[in-house]
């Protein structure tokens, strides 16, 4: 087949185009512009654009289908050369459910944690050599690629994320997937830009846990009180298994896992990490993977990609990426982290990057949000809002909105890098949260500091 990709470029879109080159079907692309790690990684196959930019003559009658991401524009003229020929498009999602309507699709979704549990059970069913095809939304060790795509393989694992599909399908993503085995970690508003009010964010996994098949089985976290009553309410001709946080313990800096093998210690921590844990391992078991064995393997997880990853430590100071975001998320990950570190001081530096985070009406839902950190920081760019087209933020907006008095704000990021490299950090949890990179960061040199 002969598939060309509309926004190349994006993460997802270049690891889907990546799988099927690696399946013998003919790829071409197109991308306004190109960023690392998706630069080198196509150039590597032979993928990358020879040139950046939209081009119509690109798309031919020979073409049996176009791949659209989100990073297109509906007037993009790639597009309109497509439909005028009428050749098929597919956003990503569907193109993968296309490519695995024959398998059993096991579809992780939820507000926060799908991506931590999508790689645990993926190193657990790597770990014990059980091959999968899979979506993932981060990088994850052990894993060259984020997508991988078979004719062979029984079972798929996907990230299933609730944002829309594609410029011309406003369908969430994870609607498409059709789920035989599904799993929600939890509800927090998100994406507010598309879901204007918690009740339409929140119908998105109601109509979700619908489009699971008759039959299948809904995997879910009990302790999240929105989730639950979704869940309570549907008719969908389901089975349900119901997880919580599992008992454990915290010793010298180490989370025990209390089992029915004896303690487990685990290189992960945090309540909600062991949330996922608890989700991941149900879902392994509904595949195939015994109880034991889920535990042998899972003590040598150490966490995908910027999910509380541990990017420098010296003695009592470490240095933590994480995603993190989104209220729900951050407050989650500074209190893990104080919780995991009583003994060390918590710089928590959260950058406002996405949508929401910057829009004035959404910074409300930040109130208490860094309440658990010892010292906290703020950093946004005011071009991020504008380039957004955002109202304008201010510092003081940003200081009544986490209700913090001694919250530390910054807008330019010189002047928080050289906060930052003039702390003594002895001692001391870095907690860096962002979707973004502060305005250029020198993550390198920090670590170098320390």
């Amino acid at each position: 087949m002969n598939i060309h990709f509309i926004a190349i470029g994006g993460a997802a879109m270049h690891n889907l185009a990546i799988a099927l080159h690696k399946k013998g079907y003919q790829i071409t692309g197109s991308d306004d512009t190109i960023h690392n790690p998706s630069k080198n990684n196509l150039k590597k196959y032979g993928l990358l654009p020879t040139e950046f930019g939209w081009f119509s003559h690109k798309i031919t009658p020979n073409l049996n289908a176009i791949v659209l991401g989100m990073h297109a524009k509906k007037n993009n003229v790639e597009l309109l050369k497509a439909q005028e020929l009428g050749i098929t498009i597919y956003s990503y999602p569907e193109f993968l459910y296309e490519q695995s309507k024959n398998k059993t699709r096991v579809v992780i979704g939820g507000s926060h944690g799908k991506t931590t549990i999508t790689a645990m059970i993926l190193h657990v069913l790597n770990y014990h050599n059980k091959d999968v095809d899979y979506m993932v939304g981060a990088q994850l060790e052990g894993f060259e690629t984020m997508v991988k795509l078979t004719d062979k393989n029984e079972f798929i694992i996907l990230e299933g994320d609730e944002y829309l599909s594609s410029p011309i399908d406003l369908r969430p993503k994870f609607h498409l997937y059709k789920p035989n085995i599904a799993l929600i970690s939890g509800i927090a508003w998100d994406h507010i830009n598309v879901f204007k009010t918690v009740e339409i964010y929140n119908k998105q996994f109601a109509i979700f846990i619908e489009k699971i098949t008759s039959g299948g089985m809904l995997v879910y976290n009990q302790e999240d009180t929105t989730l639950h009553t979704i869940v309570e309410k549907t008719t969908a001709n389901i089975k349900k298994y119901a997880y919580k946080t599992p008992a454990h313990y915290i010793k010298n800096g180490i989370t025990y896992l209390k089992t029915n093998f004896g303690n487990l210690p685990l290189e992960i921590f945090g309540d909600h990490n062991l949330q996922n844990l608890a989700g991941a391992k149900w879902i392994c078991q509904l595949i195939g993977v015994q109880e034991e064995a889920f535990y042998e393997a899972i003590a040598s997880f150490k966490g995908a990609s910027k999910r509380l990853e541990k990017i420098a430590k010296k003695n009592n100071t470490v240095i933590f990426k994480d995603f993190a975001h989104s209220p729900s998320k951050v407050i989650a990950t500074t209190k893990s982290v104080k919780k995991q570190y009583k003994e060390q001081t918590v710089l928590a530096c959260l950058e406002l990057h996405t949508y929401s985070s910057l829009n004035t009406e959404f910074l409300k839902e930040y109130k208490n949000a860094l309440q658990f950190a010892d010292k906290a920081v703020v950093f946004y760019s005011p071009d991020a809002v504008a380039i957004k087209k955002l109202k304008t933020v201010s510092k003081q907006q940003i200081l009544d909105a986490f209700n913090q008095n001694d919250l530390i704000v910054y807008t330019d990021p010189k002047e928080f890098a050289a906060f930052l490299f003039a702390q003594n950090l002895e001692n001391t949890i870095v907690l860096l949260m962002s979707s973004g990179n502060y305005g250029g960061l020198d993550f390198e040199s920090l670590i170098k500091s320390i």
